[in-house]
This record gives structure tokens, sequence and C-alpha cells, in this order.
């Protein structure tokens, strides 16, 4: 059986051979600024809405992806993707445009690993060769779904993240040079019952901190780097404070997607970054190169989600949350 604990083995090949990254403006005069394939000047690049902006990102990291590698749609077995948007519309609408076979998936922020994940498995089991995985987010158009219209322009609590406005591609194969995925952890939703949708990162951090705990403790794998995606500032701190209390602590290793992407003293992101174009774009870019130029040989990556329902959280619920785990190797 494939399988230690919760944790699949992938053991044939799963090699992640190249990506494609599309950031906003203010993603792109972050930190890492200069290891992004492509950043927009603008919030509407061209369309006449915010929406139409994020699929074109989608669509566009895709077509990119496959131009850069040469690679046909004939070549391409599957399309995985998912968004942030109700009924993940920048995702299928990009698809429609691609004309691959689709598989569409609802992680929230955590849709990376869970494309990624899902992908590698499909691969490791024999029912495809090359799979393209896809994510995205927009700053505007998950503020006017999630909290409140940018019109209003209301003040943003101290607590809030800013949702990045970017995209990345990422292309899995059986074949050719690259990191490989080794273990998957799909992770259970753990929720604490925090309610306030400005504070994203409280109501993810103890599902992140539960996902990596059980990948830890099933593979047994020494990791040169740890990364979580879309805590920022308060869920890392609250990662490191339940590893700590167990007597595990992992912060010399450890680091979040939220509080790389942007300089969080100089630009005003507040608690830092979020959304599914967070950890998409810091791997993309910043942590696919560090395993690239062997500056790291083992990376565990975990993109976290809060799976939160603007209906549901105004009829009194919380905001549940889920993380899964990419063990990565050179």
């Amino acid at each position: 059986m494939k399988k230690t604990g919760k944790t699949f083995i992938i053991k044939d090949d799963v090699i992640i051979r190249d990506t494609y990254t599309i950031v906003g403006n203010k993603e792109g005069q972050g930190p890492l600024k200069n290891k992004f394939d492509m950043v927009i000047d603008d919030d509407l690049w061209g369309e006449d809405s915010w929406e139409k902006c994020e699929l074109k990102m989608q669509r566009t990291a895709v077509e990119n992806l496959k131009n850069k590698n040469n690679l046909i749609n004939d070549n391409i077995d599957l399309l995985i993707s998912g968004d942030l948007l109700n009924q993940i519309t920048s995702s299928s609408f990009a698809a429609r445009d691609l004309e691959l076979p689709y598989i569409g998936v609802y992680g929230a922020c955590s849709t990376m690993t869970l494309t990624m994940g899902l992908g590698a498995m499909l691969i490791d089991g024999g029912f495809a060769e090359n799979i393209i995985c896809v994510t995205s987010s927009h700053f505007c158009s998950a503020e006017r779904q999630y909290r409140l219209p940018l019109e209003m322009g209301g003040q943003r609590h101290m607590s809030a993240q800013w949702t990045v406005t970017g995209s990345a591609a990422i292309w899995l194969s059986n074949s050719g040079k690259g990191p490989k995925i080794k273990h998957v952890t799909f992770g259970k939703i753990v929720d604490l019952g925090v309610k306030d949708a400005n504070n994203m990162g409280a109501a993810m951090a103890p599902a992140a901190y539960d996902s990596l705990n059980q990948h830890l403790q099933d593979t047994g794998v020494d990791y040169d780097l740890i990364v979580t995606g879309d805590l920022g500032t308060i869920g890392k701190g609250i990662v490191n404070k339940m590893f700590n209390e167990e007597n595990k602590s992992i912060e010399s290793k450890y680091d979040d997607c939220g509080t790389i992407i942007f300089d969080i003293e100089k630009q005003d992101v507040h608690a830092g970054g979020s959304g599914c174009g967070c950890s998409a774009a810091v791997f993309g870019s910043f942590l696919y190169k560090k395993l690239l130029n062997n500056e790291i040989k083992k990376l565990l990556f975990t993109s976290t989600g809060a799976l939160h329902s603007p209906t549901a959280n105004l009829q009194g619920e919380s905001i549940p949350g889920i993380a899964h785990c990419l063990g990565i190797e050179v």
C-alpha cells in the first residue's frame, strides 16, 4: 500500500518540470520582485472587471508555461485548477478557453497543494503522464466577495491579510528532470470556532499545525525548509507556539508565504499575504528556484485554506480550516 499513517507515498517519479508565475503590481514591488515571470501593471490588466483579470492571469500562466516548454494540448492529459471565487469561475472560464480536460477543485487558499497532490497521485497511479496545476487569487475580487466592497472605503483590521493578486501554473510529469513530489498529506478540517473574517490566519493555523504534525510524524523526513502558505504573521506565530508547546519546535527552519511575498514593515499589508495566489506564486518562483539551484534539497510545502462562506458566517457559523502538505525532494 502506498501509504504511511495518513500520508500517501509517491513511489514512481512525479517531477515538477517547470512553473510560470504572474503577480500584480504590489506583489511586484515586494522582496521577490525579480523572481516572478510576469508582473502586471494594474488591477484590471485591460479587462473591464477584476474577475476577468483573474481568469486572464490563470489562462496566461498556463499558455505561457506551455509555450515556454513547447507543450501542445495533445501532450497534456489534464488541467487541475481552482480559485477563491464562487463556483470557481476564474478556473472554469480559463479552462473553457484552454480546451483541456479539466478537474475543478475548491480548497480556498490551500488550492495549490491540493491540485499538485491530486496530480501527483494520478501520475503515480499511471493514469496520466503530464498534468498542469494552476490557481489564482485577486485582492479586489476577493475583498468584494468575502468582506466589504472596496468602493465603500472601509478601514481594514490590523489582523487582516492582503489577498495576493497572482497566479501560478505548475507542470507535473512522469519524465524529465526537476524536484520530485515524494509524499502527499491531505489534511482534515480543523475548526476551533474562529468567526472573524478579518483574522484568517488564526482560523487556518490549527489546521496547518495538525497537517504538518501528521506529515512529520508519518514520514520522519528531516526537511531543510518547512513553508506554510497564507498564514501571515498571526497564523505563523500560532503555529510556532503550538509546536513549541509540544516541545517539537520547527522555528529554525519554518517560514510562511504570507510573510515572504511582502515586506511587512514597508508595504501596507497588515498581517501579511493570503489567497490562492500567495503560496502558488511563492512556490512557483522563490521556492522552486531554491530547489533547482540545490539551495535546499528537501522542502515541506503546505498551503492552508480558510473554507469561509460569507453566508454561513452571517448565520453565525465559524470558519473551518484545512491544510495540505507536499514533501518535495531534489
